[in-house]
């Protein structure tokens, strides 16, 4: 039985999503309804030496499809095919890219023969007749980051079932505690309550700033407030619901207050730097039309982002459409951090043109170094957080992967601090400072609107 060329392509794809695999491993449960993928993945996870799988499947049932007609076998294996290549396996990146080589070379007919995988359960093990389910429990004795995965190499059989898994790692002296985050990311309910403080902090101190300066407060510092306060709560809810998952495998609704933030936060985010980048409330009190239009592309791409994380997180890579859905992701999120950038380059632009062009060129081009500065931050963030993080990632051992999420963390952080000082309260600031001609300009506008509206 050769592999076909879509077979191929297939494993290949999977190649792909293991190295885009967002979600934590936890307990998990999927229902797979009729499905002839010949791969299905399943969770990633870093086991240590005390590592173990929990395999549960029931509602098993297996279909054979031949010419458009189905054959409905008696028992679960059909006659004319060898079940041993249908079952669940565990597999590492590296271990992975070999056996793709070893499917294009014709060296094995399916992944379930390669002697580079950690065989779990194969199919032609249910000699019953009437056995529409199985157990399994299997000791990790060889520490690595895995990903399980059900692999199908008969053609056109259809697979039903529902699968709860569960890996973990025991802990304590007893070895009786179960630690169901991967490996290098066991720590991370402590390094997001520590980051979530710091940012208590800082909204304690922006606080007395606006208090002690607020003869010089605009709306603007107000809303730097609500990002603060958004991100510091969405880092506490996620604090908690990666510790829930840790003890019990499951985070028992924290990740719905943890999505409803993240929200939150990613729509307030970018449209700060959209208002900044404007210079909306300090350098004008209204936005352009071509403004406004940024700020209603970027809020609806970031709930279409935000829906699709919710889909990859909860769903896994065993969802026929995850792959899909974190091409939507990663498309929307670059699109969102474009986007953002236009309304800093118009202000470049303005400020350099005023600043040759009226009275107060000195002024204007401090305004103009401040936004280039600007300008050049919100790049770096942007490519430090979404490049750089996701290779400190991808090449970092298992066993320290929470080194990304710090690095990420401390970029985000560093971005705030900047922000925040730059374009704090601050008295004779000549970055705040609304010219009287923008003022004038601002008023004429605002009687105009008034007057289309009463007509």
């Amino acid at each position: 039985m050769a592999i076909s060329s879509p077979r191929t392509l297939i494993l290949l794809t999977f190649s792909l999503l293991l190295t885009l695999t967002l979600t934590l491993a936890e307990i998990r449960f999927a229902e797979i309804r009729s499905d002839s993928r010949p791969i299905i993945p399943f969770d990633e996870f870093g086991f240590t030496h005390t590592g173990k799988l929990d395999l549960n499947v029931t509602l098993l049932s297996l279909r054979l499809h031949q010419n458009d007609q189905t054959t409905l076998p008696t028992n679960p294996k059909p006659n004319s095919n060898d079940l041993s290549l249908v079952g669940f396996f565990l597999s590492t990146r590296d271990s992975w890219y070999h056996v793709v080589d070893q499917l294009n070379q014709n060296d094995i007919v399916c992944a379930l023969q390669s002697d580079l995988i950690k065989p779990v359960f194969s199919f032609d093990r249910l000699n019953n007749g009437g056995l529409t389910h199985f157990n399994v429990s299997l000791q990790i004795s060889d520490p690595n980051l895995y990903t399980l995965v059900f692999a199908n190499c008969i053609p056109n059989l259809h697979v039903s079932m529902d699968v709860h898994s569960s890996m973990y790692n025991l802990e304590g002296k007893s070895s009786l505690i179960r630690d169901y985050l991967s490996a290098g990311k066991s720590n991370l309910p402590s390094i997001y309550f520590n980051f979530a403080l710091i940012y208590f902090a800082l909204i304690l101190i922006w606080v007395y700033t606006l208090f002690s300066k607020r003869e010089v407060i605009y709306r603007i510092h107000y809303f730097m407030l609500a990002v603060l306060v958004l991100k510091g709560l969405n880092l506490l809810c996620e604090a908690e619901d990666k510790s829930y998952i840790k003890k019990t495998g499951s985070a028992h609704g924290w990740d719905v207050l943890f999505y409803i933030f993240s929200f939150l936060k990613g729509i307030t985010l970018f449209t700060l730097i959209v208002l900044i980048g404007t210079g909306w409330s300090f350098l004008k009190p209204f936005l352009q039309d071509k403004e406004k239009k940024v700020l209603m592309i970027v809020i609806p791409l970031q709930v279409v982002a935000n829906v699709a994380q919710v889909v990859i997180d909860e769903t896994g890579p065993y969802g026929g459409e995850s792959y899909a859905w974190m091409q939507v992701f990663l498309f929307v999120d670059i699109v969102c951090c474009c986007a953002v950038l236009f309304p800093i380059v118009w202000s470049i632009r303005n400020l350099r043109e005023a600043a040759t062009t009226d009275g107060k060129a000195a002024v204007n081009l401090m305004k103009l170094t401040l936004f280039r500065h600007y300008y050049v931050v919100v790049i770096c963030y942007i490519y430090f957080t979404r490049v750089i993080v996701y290779g400190l990632e991808t090449i970092t051992n298992y066993r320290y992967q929470w080194t990304s999420v710090v690095a990420g963390e401390l970029g985000t952080l560093a971005f705030y601090l900047f922000t925040g000082y730059n374009f704090r309260p601050k008295s004779c600031n000549p970055y705040f400072a609304i010219d009287d001609e923008e003022e004038e300009a601002a008023a004429e506008m605002l009687k105009m609107e008034g007057d289309e509206f009463e007509l």
